[in-house]
């Protein structure tokens, strides 16, 4: 039930303009700060150019042509200035909405307007001379998200990663098992084992310069296909992904589509060819090939070096044609840190000016940094919250937090419970900040059963099953008469479905996120104010069906934010 389009509906006939859709007029109504001024309010004054009236005219005319209408779901119209305002009638709106949220259980909240069609999202990223960090964590947290919310809205999700196989970073840690390695095998997980000797380099470079030349030589070897290099690359690469993706797998990271750098080296030629053909493509005067793209205040960018080798921009271009061929994609999405917001508009304008008519698909979903108490992470120098030990941190404050209340609790089910909540603090506390803003980590902030966790939410639905267990669930029921504390959720619960569009129009999972603590906190108030197991029969029933709705919309929000509720905390 969306009542915010059935209101549209009506305005549309009251206001008689071909210049406003339904859609139009649905994307113009909006939820007023306090419930005192309605459900929904329609600002009149976007009418006022177009039907050449004052907006407070406006506003009373449509005030009479609806309420003449005498509709159902309406309680009351207010007009306050130049604003419609409508009061919903709660008892029909819940009559209508409840049974809908029990019939469609985990469905409730989708919609198929998407009609199948695919988007990618490429995320993580992950290099194979280190593990992941938490900055990849919220990578990963936004990738998982975005890909849940845009299925949710009835389009195929692809999640895609590029992994960073090759390149003179992935050198470094080569060279420097190659030299202080002897031979050894991981004595620890094997990406934390390859990590140590990126790191190890760069204390041994500081010392002499020249090993950053060897790093350079080194993937001048692996270019050229040197047998050895090529060897000691697979084995370190494969080190490194073993470890980087059981990492994933206990984070829930998943992938439909797996690119690798090294994969798309030698593949240019096509590209290019077209870039020369065009004259995209020029020669500077050390016979580099490159893009000028100085009149966009873009700079000028190498496609290929003189030697003839490629670098990232050659490959992504190379890759974006690929997929588009591949999939047919509806848009394309790169869940990729704001630093590199300059690289991607290079990116987008070289694809443009070769001419591919499907670059308004392309979209960089820039995001911030997460810093650590004393500043920015520094990968090369083995200061980074790393992304196991972090996991295995929040798992153990969920342990501790969750034997204080329970003591006698057994191990399996405390592991099992531990993690849950674990993972789901960080995901949640990554995903709550608006995506674009830099974020401060705190873990013990994030595990808490208050404030704004996912854990005050995972509690919350683990209230809700608690109460459904000692009753059956409700079959029969009517609402009437309503509290203004059932009417707060009914109203909550009621937004779900305009939560889960505009969280996919906007690609913006933080509002799922404050959606989920507002709908808690307004459950939260009316278990302490409505009883609901000691009350007359179809009481008793009209509220645990409020209960049990609500922990559908709970469990359903959570899951697209890739976290997992318990049925007991």
């Amino acid at each position: 039930m969306n009542l915010k389009q059935q209101i549209s509906v009506e305005l549309v006939k009251a206001v008689n303009s071909k210049e406003f859709t339904e859609e139009k007029l649905t994307e113009l109504i909006e939820v007023p700060p306090s419930r005192e001024l309605g459900d929904y309010s329609f600002p009149c004054f976007k009418l006022s150019k177009e039907l050449k009236k004052d907006p407070k005219e406006i506003a009373l005319n449509l005030k009479q042509k609806i309420e003449s209408k005498k509709l159902s779901f309406i309680k009351k119209t207010e007009t306050k200035g130049p604003y419609l305002n409508f009061f919903l009638d709660y008892s029909f709106l819940a009559n209508a909405l409840i049974p809908e949220v029990l019939k469609q259980k985990n469905k409730f909240g989708l919609n198929s307007s998407g009609k199948k069609k695919k988007i990618m999202v490429e995320y993580s990223s992950p290099n194979t001379n280190k593990p992941l960090h938490i900055g990849h964590l919220r990578n990963d947290s936004i990738g998982m998200s975005l890909s849940n919310i845009i299925k949710a809205n009835g389009f195929d999700a692809v999640k895609a990663i590029l992994i960073n196989d090759r390149g003179v970073h992935i050198s470094k840690s080569m060279l420097a098992y190659q030299k202080f390695g002897k031979g050894k095998t991981p004595n620890k997980k094997s990406d934390h084992f390859v990590g140590d000797y990126y790191v190890l380099f760069n204390q041994k470079a500081k010392q002499n310069s020249e090993l950053e030349k060897e790093a350079l030589g080194l993937l001048e070897k692996w270019e050229k296909k040197d047998k050895k290099t090529i060897a000691l690359w697979k084995k370190m690469n494969a080190w490194a992904l073993q470890g980087i993706f059981q990492t994933y797998k206990k984070f829930g990271s998943e992938f439909d589509v797996i690119y690798k750098e090294s994969e798309q080296f030698g593949k240019a030629k096509k590209i290019i060819d077209l870039g020369m053909q065009k004259k995209v493509f020029i020669k500077d005067s050390e016979k580099n090939i490159i893009v000028d793209l100085e009149k966009f205040n873009l700079g000028k960018k190498v496609v290929l070096r003189k030697d003839g080798t490629s670098i990232y921009l050659t490959n992504d271009l190379v890759l974006s044609v690929e997929k588009f061929n591949q999939f047919k994609l509806e848009k394309n999405i790169w869940v990729v840190g704001s630093e590199q917001k300059f690289y991607f508009q290079q990116l987008f304008k070289t694809l443009e000016l070769l001419g591919f008519n499907w670059v308004p698909k392309c979209l960089h979903y820039s995001y911030g940094m997460v810093y650590l108490p004393e500043g920015k992470m520094k990968s090369r120098e083995g200061k980074v919250v790393d992304a196991d030990d972090l996991i295995k941190e929040l798992i153990e404050l969920a342990k501790k937090e969750l034997q204080k209340r329970n003591p006698s609790i057994k191990e399996k089910e405390l592991n099992k419970r531990a993690e849950t909540i674990g993972l789901g603090a960080i995901k949640f506390f990554l995903l709550k900040t608006d995506a674009v803003k830099d974020i401060n980590f705190n873990p013990e902030e994030s595990i808490s059963f208050e404030g704004e966790t996912a854990s005050f939410i995972q509690y919350a639905f683990a209230r809700c099953t608690s109460i459904l267990r000692k009753t059956k669930k409700p079959i029969k029921y009517e609402f009437n008469n309503l509290t203004p504390e059932e009417e707060n959720l009914i109203s909550v619960l009621s937004l779900f479905p305009e939560k889960v569009v505009f969280s996919f129009n906007s690609l913006s999972p933080h509002i799922l996120c404050h959606y989920l603590l507002e709908l808690t906190s307004v459950f939260n108030v009316f278990y302490q104010k409505c009883n609901v197991l000691n009350e007359e029969k179809n009481l008793m029933n009209s509220r645990l069906a409020l209960v049990q709705a609500t922990s559908f919309v709970l469990e359903n929000g959570l899951n697209l934010l890739g976290i997992k509720v318990l049925d007991e905390m």
